[in-house]
């Protein structure tokens, strides 16, 4: 069993995730219907995977300030009392439903609800868009606002796996460690210096590679346990893994 893994898992089970959550709510959904935590489950993936929809208004066509209210109000509707009742359960992956969605809703011009109106004057949460402008600064000016939104999506997945992986070791007492190795997850062995890596932890090369081993492998699985929690069953992650690893390519 890896080093860094602070729990086990069984492969071969699909437990309910955040998006299955969802679409299980939504599916129920009526008067008595218990979907608080079906929401909670939505807004934890909205708080997520807001910024690739806010470089797919961008690419659209507006200004950072109208993309912000746009951002915003369709949150508000979706995250509403009602707001499970316009889930699409035919779109399996939450991916394709938020995009769908947000398209809707843009060709519906409810982003021009004014800021004021928008949930009583409040965010329904906040929004860093000096940082998304400042991370949208690298976005090839060909690709279509859908191809951005992918692409967005997968930096933004891989983002959070990284995260993820760097509290297990913090947690394990290896924060250190992680940061000395954390490139190997990124390059390949003839571009990682293992010897160097040796030298700066005081290891030996052999001990140092099989750290590597073992922080790709668990840094594989949090990857799939990330895609699971935006897909409708465990059928669609090797598919939705493709995907992603195709929209960073190109």
């Amino acid at each position: 069993m890896s080093e860094y893994r602070a729990r086990t898992a069984n492969s071969s089970t699909f437990a309910p995730t955040r998006w299955t959550m969802v679409l299980a709510a939504a599916k129920a959904h009526g008067p008595g219907a218990d979907s608080r935590q079906a929401h909670e489950a939505l807004e934890a993936l909205c708080r997520i995977y807001w910024y690739p929809l806010y470089a797919f208004v961008r690419r659209s066509g507006q200004h950072a300030a109208d993309a912000e209210d746009s951002i915003q109000e369709f949150f508000t509707r979706l995250l509403s009392k009602d707001g499970l009742a316009t889930v699409d359960r035919h779109k399996g992956r939450f991916r394709s439903f938020l995009l769908a969605a947000m398209k809707n809703f843009l060709t519906n011009e409810w982003h021009r609800v004014s800021a004021e109106k928008r949930g009583g004057g409040k965010p329904v949460f906040s929004l860093d868009v000096e940082a998304a402008e400042s991370q949208r600064g690298g976005l090839e000016d060909d690709l279509t606002p859908e191809k951005i939104f992918d692409r967005q999506w997968a930096v933004t997945l891989l983002h959070e796996v990284l995260e993820a992986l760097r509290l297990e070791m913090r947690a394990a007492g290896k924060a250190d460690l992680f940061e000395k190795l954390k490139e190997a997850l990124t390059r390949s062995d003839k571009t990682f210096s293992y010897a160097q890596i040796a030298a700066q932890a005081g290891l030996t090369e052999g001990a140092v590679k099989v750290r590597v081993y073992r922080l790709r492998r668990r840094y594989a699985e949090l990857l799939r346990e990330h895609v699971a929690q935006t897909v409708a069953s465990p059928a669609e992650v090797e598919a939705e893994l493709r995907g992603l690893f195709s929209a960073c390519r190109g």
